[in-house]
């Protein structure tokens, strides 16, 4: 078991934290005591127009409703915005990446964090890839060219240890599976901000995390950001997805599920241990918690 493990729960302020959130937030906080480590909380709130300081505060005080603490202050990823282009610039400087005009619809979901369903997508075509970063205007994408990434590292292909209870063990990241998927991924936009992948690996090395624990939706993530924690010198934490809060249809429950959100539940009157009973779990835990219930 190794010492001192160090966890984080990262929500973005754009809605109510609902039942897989807690699941999720007290799943790193118990692998955390485990080990007599520390939970941190994180708040990813670079989407500006779409954060709310309303909902950062129900973040707090659902939270804490809950029993979890946490050491303040906590890192804002909006305050952050100098490290990031600092990581951007660098993989510019290693000739690793080039501006794209493609459609803003385009590359405003590729600046979002994977959602279950999201499936495998086709990569990207290259349109963009003779350009040179000098010829970058304000409207333009950064992306990183995977093929020349992969290069770089040679030998040193990425991959990256699992303790969650799906998909345990070691698994190393293909040329092959990245070049597939995301291939030639988003880092940034000048007019909307910095890719979920990158700021994400600069903050979990910024804080310390020893393990990422998360839902399973984003074990997909993991490859991208493992190869960009190889290129930029970056620690690599350990991963652990666990499974997700899923209503009775099977569907996992999303931000736009307010019936399921831990206000509403506080609202209508339920303690701490109604809501984790919701979610299987009798008690806030000293181990791991178990797996995750259905909810109705």
């Amino acid at each position: 078991m190794p010492p001192d493990r160090r966890t984080r729960f990262a929500p973005s302020p754009t809605g109510l934290l609902h039942l897989g959130h807690a699941f999720s937030a007290l799943t790193g906080a118990a692998r955390a005591r485990e080990t007599g480590g520390q939970f941190l909380l994180r708040i990813e709130d670079i989407d500006l127009p779409r954060c709310r300081p309303e909902f950062e505060a129900a973040i707090f005080e659902d939270l804490r409703w809950l029993g979890l603490s946490w050491p303040e202050p906590v890192m804002r990823q909006s305050e952050r915005r100098a490290a990031y282009d600092a990581a951007l610039a660098r993989l510019a400087a290693m000739g690793l990446c080039y501006p794209c005009r493609c459609t803003r619809a385009e590359i405003r979901a590729a600046l979002s964090a994977p959602q279950e369903g999201d499936g495998v997508h086709p990569p990207y075509p290259g349109t963009c890839r003779s350009r040179s970063m000098a010829d970058a205007g304000p409207g333009d994408a950064i992306r990183l060219n995977m093929a020349l990434a992969l290069a770089r590292l040679g030998a040193r292909a990425p991959g990256f240890d699992e303790t969650g209870p799906l998909h345990p063990g070691h698994h190393p990241v293909t040329p092959e599976a990245l070049l597939a998927d995301p291939g030639d991924v988003v880092l940034a936009r000048r007019d909307i901000g910095i890719s979920y992948h990158l700021a994400v690996v600069v903050d979990d090395a910024a804080q310390g995390i020893t393990e990422v624990v998360r839902g399973a939706d984003l074990f997909g993530a993991t490859g991208v950001q493992v190869l960009l924690q190889a290129l930029l010198g970056l620690p690599q934490p350990v991963y652990h997805h666990h499974g997700l809060i899923r209503d009775a249809s099977g569907r996992r429950l999303a931000k736009r599920d307010d019936s399921r959100a831990i206000r509403a539940f506080r609202a209508a009157g339920e303690s701490p241990a109604q809501v984790l009973a919701r979610i299987g779990i009798a008690a806030l835990p000293d181990t791991g918690p178990p797996a995750p219930a259905v909810v109705p």
